[in-house]
């Protein structure tokens, strides 16, 4: 498990790495398939922790967070390889980033999920009813349509 540091040393990522980065969510993931390696490169630069997770020299886990570091966080793009699902990464991986030092003492952290909320409950996270997810998408040539209908969830715990 590594966390990589969004403040003091940048967010390194060789092209390797970048990649497999690429094929874990292509392969692993519904709503994080199809982005660049140019973009998944200033997607972690935005990113204030970011956990990767390997086994041996490939990359099987991966989970990011954006957050002010005081009040509010939000836990993006948790994937695991299905071959590596129910020993525990995913756990891991959550832990890392909520106890990352940007999020550590964060008031809420928020994420939102389509089909795992039972895992994300057994870490302590619930379904909010009393708040809803709105959305605003760019212009970018994506089918929005078709995103809400795979069941872009309401939930944001």
């Amino acid at each position: 498990m590594v966390s990589h540091r969004a403040r003091g040393l940048r967010l390194r990522w060789l092209p390797g790495q970048l990649k497999q980065l690429q094929l874990l969510l292509d392969g692993h993931s519904f709503w994080a398939g199809g982005r660049s390696t140019r973009q998944l490169r200033r997607m972690l630069a935005g990113s204030q922790a970011v956990v990767s997770a390997w086994s041996g020299a490939r990359l099987v886990g991966f989970g990011r967070a954006s957050s002010d570091g005081v009040f509010r966080a939000v836990l993006w793009d948790v994937v695991v390889a299905e071959d590596q699902q129910g020993q525990g990464l995913g756990r891991r991986i959550v832990e890392a980033l909520i106890t990352s030092p940007t999020l550590e003492r964060v008031e809420r952290v928020y994420l939102m999920t389509t089909n795992s909320s039972g895992f994300y409950r057994q870490l302590g996270f619930q379904q909010v009813r009393s708040q809803q997810l709105m959305l605003r998408s760019q212009d970018d040539g994506r089918d929005t349509e078709a995103e809400t209908s795979h069941g872009v969830s309401d939930e944001m715990n």
